[in-house]
């Protein structure tokens, strides 16, 4: 389906502006998914607090001017789409994991801020824990001592309350 081209420098806009707000950005072909298949990426992918833009190339590539990401370019051929994410880990998670059961969807690149990445360098960012998962086990960790130190100041008084009660029961 043709864009109007009216609707072009819109366009254009809003993909330099993601690209722009992207801590990463996954160049991706999807030749041959279904739509069911596109949707359940697109669903995956949003669940996760990323996006993912099926492109123009020509128009991705007028949107990549004067971007960390205009190296990318040359990705552009065929049918493409790009996630992208503020988390560098979850885009590249989603994508990898919907890779790996389905070979239509073949990730071509990317790149992490100046860094640009071949598949080897996304599914290596794959395996890393997203920002929310250090986050909780951050918390976790730091957690643990409160609780033990709660557990130990507690347990004197338990254990006084005990004698006190054992002597009272012995009524001296």
């Amino acid at each position: 389906m043709a864009m109007a081209r009216s609707a072009k420098p819109g366009w254009i806009e809003s993909a330099n502006d993601m690209f722009g707000g992207a801590d990463i950005v996954i160049v991706t072909h999807y030749k041959g998914l279904s739509v069911k298949e596109m949707s359940d990426l697109r669903s995956k992918v949003r669940a996760a607090g990323a996006g993912f833009k099926v492109t123009k190339n020509r128009l991705a590539k007028l949107a990549l001017k004067d971007t960390q990401y205009e190296g990318l370019s040359d990705m552009f051929t065929g049918p493409t789409a790009v996630a992208f994410s503020s988390d560098p880990v979850t885009a590249a998670k989603v994508i990898a994991e919907f890779a790996k059961g389905n070979e239509k969807l073949v990730m071509l690149g990317g790149a992490f801020g100046e860094h640009t990445l071949d598949e080897a360098g996304i599914k290596q960012l794959a395996t890393l824990p997203s920002l929310d998962e250090l986050r909780g086990k951050i918390v976790a960790l730091l957690n643990t001592p409160a609780t033990r130190i709660a557990g130990v100041l507690q347990a004197p008084a338990g254990q006084l309350a005990r004698v006190f009660g054992a002597y009272a029961a012995t009524g001296e």
